[in-house]
């Protein structure tokens, strides 16, 4: 499937989908908003829930949705629609700094099933003087991909808001909170945390 834009959140798309285990029955990907990833997870597990509490976001998914695809319009924190301990497979893709951090892990930890996988994909803020040298190191590079990927966008009323939480906080927190978690800084901005539910 080819994305019909690109943005930092997209690139990574591919690290998630690559996470996905063989035979997943069922995946959810929180704060799926216009459902792109959720689409590409299609043809990796065999159910997909997509979630968004933005109805600008989450209304025009439904009109082209694949069949093992079903996208909702509510809060992943509210347990009517989404029950615990059914996924095998949860995504978040700059999602978790919406919320406090620990409440959002421990959220997405309870949807997940026994021996399911949680990936993050999440954004924090530079606090040393190394921070700023490696996030300026992707200044080049996201032009370049940028460049060869007809330039940088978001969907349209895609919500917006930053981190409070440094990258050294966040690490921390994600090794406190998931025990044996593989925790990652990207190049583009970014972290990666992939966890293995026991």
């Amino acid at each position: 499937m080819s994305d019909p834009y690109w943005n930092h959140n997209v690139h990574y798309h591919r690290l998630v989908l690559d996470a996905v285990p063989d035979g997943c029955g069922t995946a959810l990907d929180v704060g799926c908003g216009d459902g792109l990833l959720a689409r590409k997870l299609a043809a990796k597990a065999a159910s997909v829930t997509g979630v968004d509490r933005s109805p600008e976001m989450i209304r025009p998914t439904r009109e082209s949705a694949p069949e093992n695809v079903t996208f909702l319009e509510a809060d992943y924190f509210d347990d009517t629609f989404l029950a615990e301990g059914k996924f095998d497979f949860v995504s978040a893709v700059a999602v978790v700094h919406h919320a406090p951090f620990p409440d959002a892990v421990e959220r997405l930890v309870r949807l997940l099933a026994p021996g399911g996988r949680l990936v993050i994909v999440g954004l924090a803020y530079n606090r040393t003087a190394l921070d700023w040298v490696i996030s300026g190191c992707g200044v080049p590079a996201s032009r370049l991909y940028a460049l060869l990927r007809g330039g940088k966008r978001a969907p349209a009323g895609m919500p917006i808001e930053d981190s409070t939480m440094s990258w050294s906080e966040v690490r921390q927190a994600a090794h406190r909170l998931l025990p044996g978690c593989r925790f990652r800084r990207r190049l583009l901005w970014r972290y990666t945390l992939v966890w293995d539910k026991p």
